[in-house]
This record gives structure tokens, sequence and C-alpha cells, in this order.
């Protein structure tokens, strides 16, 4: 096996692989002398199948079994000795081939780039704190009390008005025959709450305890089961009880029917929740101050391989419709950026840029302090996500036991939070006292904004880039 170099430009590295005939038929007969002692093959006794017999059988099968492990042994022995790090999955193109002829390849590496680490104890972080307020608390009991009010049967007879509660039994008809999931007893409707079909609760306004109704409606166009939307409807109804919301006095008993010893748990727990709502903004937004510090911090060369890839993956975002998916006369690879403007393709192209570059560093921060995502870490985000889907738990855990890029788009997020809370650690945190809504202020981060963000970070960056010369190398001869 001869493998030389042919090109060495920028972070690309080329390389031609030969393997000799002599090579492969070695390897070849070596396969296939191991398959005759185990072969069991109807006429011959098991382990005694002539190694012609076992070739006319199976040679091509080992002749490609040969040829792809030679290959991969070839790509992992040029890595190893000239030490490059990949920075995605290399790439082979066979250049030629033919049984009982060398093997000629082309070997593609793109090299991870080579770059220091900024001193992170030197970068300056501003933390926005939240300070909880008796007010703030306040508020949020007298919201959980309102989430709880109890309701009560109507001392006097009288039409059931909006803010009601009533006890009712119904029976949905279309074309006057019933539907499945149509009907119900003792059901509790609050008028008002817009949770059924629209114009039902409305046409419950006024009635009275005791009374048989036929409310008509019509189920919206986009409503979820097919085979009723836009349809009329007659529903059946009968006013078994109106029942008034009950006062709910916030006091210790109150809190008791939550679960708490008395009101002033209640509120500690409330605070507590707060708190910690507060505190995952905080640190959300002291994680921006550091990635936009570190997309300035660095210039370095990008992976075209990785940059093209978030480039597309950005323009899916931004071009969702750019292939239908009932149209099966579109190339099996599209441009994801077909049809989108100048402008909005520059946009995608500065935030991919972005986005590579701080992901490289980040990894290369995770890597040299050993900064880990455990199975633990992966099976507590596996967790989360199942209690997401609830009744499918089993389907979900199956899906992501045997899906390893689900379980990567997991842990991604949890390397990442381990290296800011690393980062966190050593940089100089200054906490400042702001209100809630300055904590919440502009608190979604849109393509567009990104885009903005990541045009100024890679003008910056640029500005100190020095392109590596490409350098052609001449075959040995």
């Amino acid at each position: 096996m001869t493998v030389t170099q042919t090109l060495s430009e920028g972070l690309k590295r080329e390389f031609e692989v030969i393997i000799t005939k002599k090579e492969i038929e070695k390897l070849v007969n070596q396969k296939l002398e191991s398959i005759a002692k185990e072969a069991n093959l109807p006429g011959f006794r098991p382990g005694k199948v002539p190694v012609s017999v076992v070739k006319s059988r199976f040679g091509k099968q080992v002749l490609g079994e040969v040829v792809k492990e030679s290959v991969d042994i070839a790509t992992k022995d040029t890595m190893e000795k000239n030490k490059l790090t990949p920075s995605s999955q290399p790439k082979i193109e066979i250049l030629s081939f033919e049984e009982g002829k060398d093997l000629k390849a082309k070997l593609l590496i793109e090299i991870m780039p080579n770059f220091e680490i900024p001193d992170l104890s030197s970068l300056n972080v501003t933390k926005p704190v939240v300070k909880v307020s008796q007010k703030e608390i306040n508020d949020a009991v007298e919201k959980i009390a309102k989430e709880n009010v109890g309701t009560k049967e109507i001392d006097k007879d009288r039409p059931a008005k909006k803010g009601d509660t009533l006890v009712i039994d119904f029976i949905g008809k279309v074309d006057d025959k019933p539907f499945e999931g149509g009907q119900a007893k003792g059901h509790n409707l609050k008028l008002g709450s817009n949770t059924f079909i629209p114009g039902f609760e409305d046409a419950l306004i006024g009635s009275s305890k005791g009374k048989t109704m036929n409310v008509k409606v019509t189920f919206p166009k986009d409503y979820q089961a097919k085979n009723l939307a836009g349809k009329d409807a007659v529903f059946e109804t009968n006013v078994n009880e109106i029942r008034e919301d009950v006062d709910v006095k916030i006091n210790d008993e109150f809190a008791k029917t939550l679960g708490m010893n008395d009101l002033e748990a209640l509120q500690k727990a409330v605070s507590e929740q707060i708190s910690k709502q507060h505190e995952q903004q905080s640190r959300d937004r002291a994680k921006r101050q550091i990635l936009d510090k570190l997309a300035d911090a660095l210039s370095f060369d990008l992976p075209e391989t990785l940059e093209k890839e978030e480039y597309d993956n950005i323009c899916k975002a931004m071009n969702p419709n750019s292939k239908p998916d009932n149209d099966k006369n579109l190339e099996a690879n599209p441009d994801p950026d077909k049809g989108m403007s100048k402008e909005e393709k520059l946009d995608a192209s500065a935030i991919a840029k972005r986005r590579v570059r701080l992901g490289l560093l980040l990894s290369e921060i995770g890597r040299k302090n050993n900064i880990k995502v455990e199975e633990e870490d992966t099976r507590n985000a596996m967790m989360r996500e199942i209690q997401k889907y609830p009744g499918q738990e089993k389907q979900i855990m199956d899906y992501l036991k045997n899906n390893p890029e689900a379980q990567q788009q997991l842990s991604g997020p949890i390397f990442e939070d381990k290296i800011i809370d690393f980062i966190l650690e050593l940089s100089n945190v200054k906490e400042k006292i702001v209100t809630v809504e300055e904590l919440y202020k502009e608190d979604a981060i849109d393509l567009k904004k990104e885009a903005k963000k990541a045009k100024k970070s890679n003008k910056v960056v640029d500005k100190n880039k020095t392109k590596q010369p490409g350098k052609k190398i001449s075959k040995k001869a």
C-alpha cells in the first residue's frame, strides 16, 4: 500500500492511495480460506469445502469487504502517521479498480483548525439579577388561587350567565346520527372558557336548570377530526346544575388544600419557584454575553464541510417551503437556499460562520478541560424528553435507545451548558440588579437578529484573519 500526499491547502488535505493487486489478492485468499474452514454447504462436510467453491459462491462479496477494509485502514493509518484530526468524516473516492488490478483511490480530509483558547479568566460578564419582591409573590399566589376556584350550586333559580359553571349531559349528532366522542354525562363547562366548539357556550347563556336544549353549531374547517371539519351539528343538551364560583380566601386553610403546611410555606415555595425561573433567565443572558465575547475573540479558518452543513440547516429554517414534501420530481438534494434573496443568503452564511466558529471553540474548551457528558446526564435528558409525551413513553424510549443521532441532539445542549458553567466559574462575573421587565426584555433571538450579530462578529475576526496560502504537492514518481 502506497499513500502519497497530493494537496495541503488551508484545512484541506488530499492523498492518493494505491493498494496493489497482490495485497488485495492476499487478503481475499486469507478470508476465503477462513470461510472454507467454517463453511457448511450442501454436498460437503463442514470445514471441508474447497476454497475454489467458496470463491465461486462468496468471491465478489469477500472482494468488496477487502476493498472497504483496506481503504478504511489506509484512512486510519494516514491520519495517525500525519497526526491529522479530522473535522468531519473523511471522504474516499475510488479512482480506478478492476478485479486483478491495483486499486487507486483519493482520500480527502478536512482537518480541525489550529487555535489557542483565549484567557477565559479575563472575560468580564455582567449577570442581570432580579430580587423577588413580596408583590411578585402575592401576585403569583393570587393567580394560583384563581386557578383553584371552587364552585357551589346557586341558591335561587336564575338564567345561566357568563362565568357560571354548568353541569350538563349532551349528545352530538351530525346528519341526525351520533358521532364518536360527541357525548358525555355530568360534564362541567364554564361559560366563557371557550373550551367547546365556537357558539356552543354562547347558546347556553340564559339557559335554566332542568332545561333541555338543541344547540346548533358548525365545526371549524380546520377541526382536528377531519370527518367533522366544517360540518353542521346539533347537540341535545340537558342542564343539570348551574354553579357559581366561590371566592377563595388566601389563608392557611387554602395553603393546606395545595399540600402545604400553611400560607407561609406556600409563599416560600412560590418564591423559590420564581427565583428558579429568574435564575435560568439570568444565566441565559450571561451565556449570550459569553458567546458574543468568544465569537469576537478568535480568528481562524473554518472547515468548509462544517460550514456548508450549517449553512444548509439555517437555509432550511429560513426557507422551510423550499422542498414541498409532495413533490417527487425535485432533485434528491435540492439547494436549500433556492428562492432566497441575496441578502437572506448572506445572513445565512454569516450565521453559519459564527455558529461553526463558536462550536469549534466550545468543543476545544471542553476537550482540553476534560468536560464530558456522562451516561447519567444523557439518561436524565431522555427521561425529561419522555415526560413530554404522556401515554407514549415506551415508543419514545425505544426510539431514543435505537437512534444515536437523537441521543446526540439531547446530549449536545448538555455538553454546551457544562462548558458555559465552566467558563462562568473562571470569568469575572458581576451581578447587576434589574427589574423583571429588564431581565426579560428582548428575550427572543430570531434568525434576523442573530444574522445582524453574526455579521458584526465576522467583521471583527476577519480584520485579523490571515489566510493560509494554498500548497500543491507534486506526486512522487
